[in-house]
């Protein structure tokens, strides 16, 4: 029998982050949950940093990729490998909270329409009940849900029914495009609730983070900010509160997400707005 949790994480240059997440990942996998690893690219510290965890019993597969594939590939080629009827991913500059695997698993057990659902990727202040009122919805066995077309790509879990039903993630798809895609199908996505937070380390609140100066965000700038050209520490601050607020206020209306391309470029614009205060 495959194990019923599976959760991938992908790992790049950062030794130090992927040791603590790594670690804590791990420690988190109750019953015969297991964890799969796709290192992007030779850094010699971080391979060495997840070579030093071959043989824990929780470490289901290591693969290491000579080149930085990004993470549509790795993610599609654990979702075509594992067999586990939930599937996960866990960013490498994430520290997940005690219990978060169990608890999703029951909502997804109890609730066979859930898709995408996933701890907290914000700060615990971050969340408003004011705002997030509108969008939380309760379902079976009183489970409930910060209800969304989708959820980050980080600290979630999949059914692989949703795979199995919808395929994989398109070559110019991003996840967010594919938990969009699922949801316009008639699956639920959200965050459930009473909210699990994880650790963002990237986040400059963090206890963990390495950003701790504009110079730091310079030479370890996250993909997010990279894109953005966020280029201080308060601008990158500014825009994950701002990206909690577009999860708690974004319409979970189909008729707004009919026409991807459209939607897509739509949301982007509008991303960039509320993220940078620019439009391009």
């Amino acid at each position: 029998m495959p194990p019923s949790v599976e959760i991938l994480m992908i790992t790049h240059k950062r030794p130090d982050y992927t040791r603590r997440s790594l670690s804590r990942l791990l420690d988190t996998c109750d019953g015969d949950a297991r964890v799969w690893v796709w290192q992007n690219g030779s850094d010699v510290e971080t391979l060495e940093v997840v070579r030093s965890f071959r043989g824990h019993p929780r470490l289901a597969k290591l693969h290491e990729s000579e080149e930085n594939i990004g993470i549509r590939d790795p993610t599609n080629w654990f979702w075509k490998e594992s067999e586990a009827p939930l599937l996960g991913k866990v960013d490498d500059d994430c520290l997940m909270p005690p219990g978060w695997i169990e608890k999703l698993a029951s909502a997804h057990a109890t609730n066979p329409t859930f898709g995408s659902i996933a701890c907290w990727h914000f700060r615990e202040e971050d969340f408003a009940p004011e705002l997030a009122a509108p969008k939380i919805r309760e379902f079976a066995e009183g489970q409930q849900l910060l209800v969304n077309f989708w959820t980050q790509g980080t600290g979630y879990l999949l059914k692989r029914d949703c795979v199995e039903a919808n395929g994989y993630i398109g070559r110019e798809q991003s996840f967010t495009g594919y938990c969009v895609q699922l949801a316009l199908a008639g699956w639920t996505n959200g965050w459930y609730l009473p909210l699990l937070p994880h650790d963002h380390m990237d986040d400059p609140r963090s206890d963990f983070t390495m950003l701790r100066n504009d110079g730091d965000l310079r030479r370890f700038a996250p993909l997010s900010a990279q894109t953005n050209r966020v280029d201080t520490l308060k601008e990158w601050g500014e825009q994950l509160q701002r990206s909690a607020r577009l999860v708690q206020t974004a319409s979970i209306d189909p008729r707004d997400y009919r026409g991807a391309r459209r939607w897509l470029r739509r949301m982007k614009q509008r991303g960039r707005r509320l993220l940078t205060g620019h439009s391009w």
